[in-house]
């Protein structure tokens, strides 16, 4: 049965209370909301609700419910669909249907990304046709209803001039009075059938106004989220799959994706909350794993700004206080990160919501391992075991790190004798997990070494020397976001706990590690130690580079990142370590000249344009380096493939802000 304009505004405010309640943690209460009604409204609330609980556990076990669940809400909102474009009574300001069109591509989204869950060749295929009918239906709507753009639509916080203001700046979006002219785009495969492109031209327009809950600000923000999305993910996979999709149709523009998850974000209906988390989240991985920002100061504003808006309406809700955190964190405040988020787990919250809670103890384990406080992050890693089924294996492995870490190698060896049984128990499609593909090789790098020194596999925990928690991190950039303290209680660590010790003489070396401690005999041991491994050797100078950098040593850290790109050739396990070495040296040299930029600026002598031109084309060169060492056959390469795609995306937005030719 067709719903009536008035009708359709009801259901909509009702399932909105739904999704409130969804928001501050009440999953229970969210559920009971959504099962009221029968509108398509509250199936797509019934839908988000196991689509979030599988995505955010990844709990394969709910994906058939999330996928049954969104099917229904795709049927009910393309019946709604039919009626209205049947219909000559319009609902909104825009044609007949637009909501339903809408609510049918949420669906669709949903559903396609549901089935990439599965992580079966099958499931992402039937991801990709989801995605080729949502991008499609997504790209028309923001035809629709922003025929001429986004500019004069608010945002939750806008740029200073002299910001980061490209960020939100397109050809698309536009920020003259004057009408830009169309950008030309070449046509993939799809796109020749669809007609879609991702990009349209921009002229003056007067914001449309809707009242807030109705059904027009449902379509406004609906729609400048979904476009947003689009453009944002496909601009954030890696290189070899950003060739796939181009060929099929999609094409991005990450300028225009922010703006428009912007605009979306400043409205009040549930796809501005979605809106919100996409941005915030994005925000958040930059400041996390780009290694640098071309303006962090104006990427933290944005990240604060949404972060205030949500987390105001929401108090109770866990990615809010995730992201709170985060944002402390982010700002080299970890001990009021902790306390957000610990604060955030009392029993005073509401903690029906398993998997959003499972996100808080997953950060506050990172942070914990980052401020070297190894019983409290070993403890809270096993407790993601009992929040949710994603690779216990891998939680184990870090929390045996930090076990190794405390000099508890027999708890350690407790742990790591559990992993290959907890591998084979996560295997999907028959292959594992890439952080499980990393961990089965340094069991096996652990046992073949103990194997060579004592004749036996037995305890072969003791063969770590560099804990297997801080190696991973590197993947998470543990490193980077710590106090300068905090690299110097590493650098003591990892500079004396190899054999030979390092050749290379650094200010920071020299200042917090006594030279005798740097000698491989000791005076209780007179007997010299049987060197270690090329493979440890590489990965030692790699930390130390990172930390020293951290600690703002930028020469030592210079030397030692060139040793672990010299030793790339004589690994034999840890192959990954060359790209990501090069990788770090390019974050060191636009770490290094920012800090000379801003001294520069502060004795007034103003910014040397033509060095910082040199300097970043040189770490363009050292990501290519990079890039070219990060292959299939490497472990967790696509993750520094992600990370050199963000680099990348810094480094032309400096240009940008120096007035360099991009």
């Amino acid at each position: 049965m067709a719903l009536s304009p008035q009708e359709t505004e009801v259901q909509l405010r009702a399932a909105t209370a739904g999704f409130d309640c969804l928001f501050a943690n009440e999953l229970d209460k969210a559920r009971e909301i959504f099962a009221s009604g029968d509108s398509p409204f509250h199936s797509l609330g019934l839908g988000v609700c196991a689509f979030l609980e599988a995505a955010l556990g990844m709990e394969t076990g709910l994906m058939a419910e999330a996928s049954r669940l969104l099917a229904l809400a795709e049927a009910g909102a393309k019946k709604q669909l039919k009626f209205a474009k049947s219909s000559a009574t319009k609902t909104t300001q825009f044609p007949p249907g637009t909501e339903w069109e809408l609510l049918h591509s949420d669906a669709v989204i949903l559903l396609g990304l549901t089935h990439a869950l599965s992580e079966s060749y099958m499931g992402y295929l039937q991801c990709l046709y989801a995605m080729n009918s949502a991008h499609s239906k997504f790209s028309k709507l923001y035809k629709t209803v922003y025929p001429n753009g986004l500019q004069n639509y608010a945002t939750p916080a806008a740029s200073s001039a002299s910001s980061r203001a490209a960020s939100i700046y397109s050809e698309a979006s536009g920020s003259s009075s004057q009408a830009a002219a169309p950008k030309q785009t070449k046509s993939g495969f799809l796109s020749r059938f669809t007609g879609v492109s991702l990009t349209v031209p921009a002229a003056p327009q007067t914001p449309i106004v809707a009242e807030e809950g109705s059904v027009d600000e449902l379509v406004l923000s609906g729609a400048a989220f979904g476009y947003g999305l689009f453009n944002l993910v496909f601009s954030l996979l890696p290189a070899k799959i950003r060739g796939v999709v181009g060929f099929l149709g999609f094409h991005h523009d990450r300028k225009l994706a922010l703006k428009a998850l912007a605009v979306s974000a400043a409205k009040s209906d549930v796809h501005a909350v979605f809106a919100g988390l996409a941005l915030i989240t994005y925000h958040g991985v930059v400041l996390l794993l780009s290694g640098y920002q071309a303006d962090e100061a104006h990427i933290v504003k944005q990240y604060r700004a949404v972060v205030d808006k949500l987390e105001s309406r929401y108090p109770t809700g866990s990615l809010w206080i995730l992201n709170r955190a985060k944002i402390l964190r982010m700002c080299y405040d970890p001990d009021g990160a902790i306390k957000v988020l610990q604060d955030g787990l009392e029993p005073g919250h509401p903690h029906t919501f398993a998997q959003a809670d499972g996100l808080l103890i997953f950060e506050l384990a990172w942070t914990l391992l980052s401020q070297r406080r190894y019983q409290d992050a070993a403890d809270a890693f096993i407790r993601m075991t009992q929040i949710n089924s994603w690779s216990h294996a891998t939680y184990f492995f870090i929390a045996a790190g930090c076990h190794i870490s405390l000099g508890n190698f027999e708890k350690a060896q407790e742990f790591l004798d559990r992993i290959p049984e907890l591998i084979e128990k996560r295997k999907i499609g028959g292959k594992d997990l890439p952080t499980e593909v990393f961990i089965k090789k340094k069991l096996a790098f652990y046992k073949e070494k103990q194997l060579a020194l004592t004749g036996s596999e037995a305890n072969y925990a003791h063969a770590a020397k560099i804990s297997p928690a801080e190696e991973l991190g590197i993947f998470w950039n543990t490193h980077a976001r710590i106090t300068r303290e905090t690299a110097i209680a590493h650098l003591k660590d990892w500079a004396t706990c190899l054999n030979p010790p390092p050749a290379i003489e650094t200010a920071l070396l020299e200042e917090h590690v006594p030279a005798s401690s740097l000698s491989p005999i000791s005076p209780s041991s007179p007997e010299k130690p049987p060197a270690d491994t090329t493979d440890e050797l590489a990965i030692r100078s790699l930390l130390l580079g990172i930390v020293h950098r951290t600690a703002g040593d930028y020469a030592g850290s210079r030397a030692f990142l060139g040793d672990a790109e010299a030793r790339h050739a004589t690994v034999k396990v840890s192959t990954w370590v060359g790209g990501v070495a090069w990788f770090e040296h390019a974050v060191l040299d636009l770490k290094e000249m920012e800090a000379r930029s801003e001294a520069a600026i502060a004795a007034g002598l103003g910014t040397d344009v033509e060095e910082w031109a040199r300097v970043l084309k040189g770490a363009l060169e050292k990501l290519d380096k990079a890039l070219s060492l990060a292959t299939q056959q490497v472990d967790l390469s696509s993750r520094l493939d992600s990370r050199i795609t963000m680099l990348k995306d810094e480094i032309g937005l400096k240009k940008e802000m120096l007035g360099l030719t991009v």
